[in-house]
């Protein structure tokens, strides 16, 4: 969408092929169905959220970058609101109105949108684009084409990897697919105990192969088979590839990172003597989660039934310990229908970073996710949509001869 307002605003005849049967299926469920459509900040902050090739989307990001999209929505009527951690989102919480404000004015400035129309492959003459061969409406000629088609995550709104099938035949190298921003699943199935039970203000470290790879106080949220939340998502894009490959992944958890292993111990010892007679079960809810208590109890090897003035100091220190570091290994991460953005792509170096069409094949250009940048979660992914479909636009009619 972004891709066909700057081609049309160019000056540059531009249909637009969408392969449902509506506008931005995939905007609609950003954010939660709200659409964290961008993050208000610098191009510096910006490209340190950038996970993959964040040195590529410079030039671009100085055509069109975060606050540009802000102005420009805003210009198109959409008003917005910046939260907590610089998410812009529309005022009216619809991620629908971000989808109904760029379709009026693609309308408006004639863009011709086709819906239910696949595009089959690609054709080209003297390695130039030259048309394009669809499903519903034949060949369409053309002078240039943005292949804007996404990854694989969310196959349901359309991903199915076409952009990259038709990238790959004509010379494109596509880099190693991921789901990124996932959650994990774990070894551990006592999990599914906990499951929807949220923990926030905890530590999380990440152990890859033995070695400390990550450390980061937020929150997290355990599911039916694993974990996820804030944490996890930006450990699905961070270890993505050590996952994939089997590298041993395991999490260790910090309950009570305010404590010292001192104080939490002093706290559990106050906590027993105030609470003598009753069964450790009982007097753990007042340091954990309920849901949480049996679980960990469990893994200490103690019996929740104990009496607290019969627990062993041995037991204690234990109770501390994993209190202090609760530790989970991860078996693999969720698929494509749970990831949020795909890791990997259209190998950046094959793409001119300033104008966003291949070196390969003239007139033919790419943006979005197909391309191999992904970033965390926060609105930096539809930011980079919007940058590099605005580039491609904008620099599409230079490139005609």
């Amino acid at each position: 969408m972004m891709a066909a307002y700057s081609s049309v605003i160019n000056g540059n005849d531009t249909i637009l092929l969408e392969k449902n049967e509506k506008l931005g299926k995939k905007v609609y469920i950003t954010g939660k169905g709200r659409c964290n459509l961008t993050n208000y900040c610098s191009k510096e902050e910006f490209l340190k959220n950038v996970v993959s090739n964040p040195k590529f989307l410079f030039s671009s990001l100085n055509r069109m970058d975060s606050y540009d999209t802000v102005e420009l929505f805003n210009n198109l009527g959409l008003k917005t609101k910046t939260e907590r951690g610089n998410r812009v989102f529309p005022e009216s919480d619809k991620a629908s109105d971000v989808t109904k404000t760029l379709e009026k004015v693609l309308r408006s400035l004639g863009v011709d949108i086709r819906f239910n129309c696949r595009v089959l492959d690609i054709k080209t003459e003297g390695g130039r684009f030259a048309s394009v061969i669809t499903d519903s409406y034949g060949e369409i000629s053309g002078d240039s084409c943005i292949i804007a088609t996404g990854g694989l995550s969310y196959p349901s709104t359309g991903s199915t990897g076409d952009g990259y099938r038709i990238a790959d035949k004509n010379g494109h190298t596509i880099t190693e697919l991921l789901p990124s921003l996932v959650g994990l699943k774990t070894e551990e199935t006592f999990v599914r105990e906990m499951e929807g039970l949220s923990l926030k203000n905890i530590v999380l470290k990440v152990f890859i192969n033995g070695k400390q790879k990550f450390k980061e106080q937020g929150e997290m949220l355990f599911t039916h088979n694993g974990v996820s939340g804030p944490l996890i998502l930006t450990v699905s894009a961070d270890f993505a590839k050590d996952i994939a490959s089997g590298k041993q992944a395991e999490l260790v958890i910090d309950m009570k990172p305010a404590l010292s292993y001192e104080e939490l111990d002093a706290r559990i010892l106050r906590d027993f003597g105030e609470m003598s007679n009753k069964a450790l079960k009982n007097v753990l809810i007042h340091l954990l989660p309920s849901s949480m208590v049996p679980v960990l109890i469990g893994e200490c090897g103690i019996d929740g039934e104990k009496k607290v003035n019969s627990v062993t100091v041995e037991e204690r220190k234990k109770l501390a310990d994993t209190i202090k570091a609760f530790k989970l290994h991860v078996k693999n991460s969720g698929d494509f229908s749970e990831a949020v953005v795909t890791k990997g792509g259209i190998k950046v170096s094959e793409v001119n970073p300033g104008t966003m069409e291949s070196k390969l094949v003239k007139g033919l250009y790419f943006a979005g996710e197909i391309l191999d940048v992904d970033a965390y979660t926060g609105g930096f992914n539809l930011q980079i949509a919007w940058t590099t479909g605005y580039t491609a636009g904008m620099t599409l009619g230079a490139t005609i001869n």
